[in-house]
């Protein structure tokens, strides 16, 4: 791994890549969503407890996205890589949406440094009964109204400027990785018995992107998981309820430490 002097860019196997670190104690790995990475309120309070590693997935932001980088599977391998080059050990994995998807095919493939597991609202299981929303087919209103329970928040986030290059690049990454199935892998429920450390699962009751119900198949799948529901939250945890987020996550790190 090497590094630029003066920013956050690190380089991992070719690709550079912004990796925001923050806070000191057990080391935290955060996989961010669909929507891209951000500095959330939850991390930041997250960071008074942990070590927080935060970093921007290959192709989100203004990184380049790599012609290999063909679906889910291929990130997995290139976090394999990462915990590597940061030389991670005992680490406590922790993944939004599409990142408690990558969370999980990571996990699958090999736990033997990961300490802990949290999926926030995960993709990658489809519930036949309890269908996604479709992020890549909604405008900018719809997604907002959608993202939360709270339509004082959603108001924010449309009132908010907006970079518009910036959204085009993280959706068009978003679709590389989950256009065909639709944010899934079919075959992933098949596997997740194989995430072999206490393992947590929080979402929001009103989720209307990957819904509330989507939990059964992985509850099933997972022995010892345990489930944790936020009441008057939508699918952004990590932001409409942020300090009950980090309260279940730091709780959980730390009896699994």
């Amino acid at each position: 791994m090497t590094s630029q002097s003066g920013d956050n860019i690190r380089e991992v196997r070719g690709l550079k890549l912004k990796v925001e670190e923050r806070g000191s104690g057990p080391t935290l790995l955060f996989l961010h969503g669909a929507g891209g990475s951000n500095w959330s309120p939850m991390l930041e309070q997250l960071s008074q407890d942990f070590r927080v590693i935060a970093p921007e997935h290959p192709g989100f932001g203004r990184s380049t996205l790599p012609e290999w980088m063909a679906a889910m599977s291929d990130l997995a391998f290139f976090y394999l890589d990462f915990v590597d080059a940061f030389a991670l050990e005992d680490f406590h994995l922790v993944g939004h949406s599409l990142g408690g998807w990558l969370t999980a095919e990571i996990a699958i493939r090999d736990t033997s440094r990961i300490r802990s597991v949290t999926l926030m609202a995960p993709a990658g299981i489809a519930d036949p009964d309890a269908p996604f929303g479709d992020i890549f087919a909604w405008g900018p209103e719809e997604a907002a109204y959608n993202q939360f329970y709270s339509k004082e928040l959603a108001e924010k986030r449309l009132a908010a400027p907006v970079d518009l290059d910036l959204v085009l690049q993280n959706k068009t990454a978003a679709a590389r990785l989950g256009w065909a199935p639709r944010l899934c892998n079919p075959q992933l429920v098949h596997w997740i018995h194989r995430i072999n450390r206490p393992a947590q699962f929080i979402w929001g009751k009103q989720d209307k992107i990957i819904p509330y119900d989507c939990h059964r198949a992985w509850m099933a799948g997972i022995d010892g998981a345990v489930l944790e529901t936020i009441d008057e939250c939508g699918h952004s945890i990590h932001s409409e309820k942020a300090a009950d987020a980090a309260g279940l996550i730091g709780a959980f790190c730390k009896a699994n430490a």
